[in-house]
């Protein structure tokens, strides 16, 4: 078995629930690549989610479950065709 195989990381299930454009909470993320009050950028289980909308907050994120809770007004879902890549910052960073 080679290095790289034997530390993936597996594939988590991924869920988007939101409920009345007011909260939104997504299950499978692997990495959020930036946000702010207008736009959340995440890699997702299933590519790379782009979350539009106002007033936008993270409430919830945690990395080693992937699950994280975005409250604010929300405007638009879109994936990405691209997806991130799955190794953390420091990696991509130095690697």
């Amino acid at each position: 078995m080679a290095y790289d195989d034997r530390y993936k990381v597996a594939e988590l299930p991924h869920n988007v629930i939101l409920e009345g454009r007011r909260r939104l909470s997504v299950s499978g993320v692997a990495d959020v690549e930036s946000f702010d009050e207008h736009e959340i950028v995440m890699g997702t289980a299933q590519g790379v989610l782009v979350l539009q909308g106002q007033e936008l907050r993270i409430e919830k994120l945690s990395l080693d479950s992937g699950d994280i809770t975005v409250e604010g007004l929300i405007n638009k879902l879109e994936y990405e065709e691209q997806s991130l890549p799955t190794q953390g910052f420091f990696a991509r960073l130095f690697g």
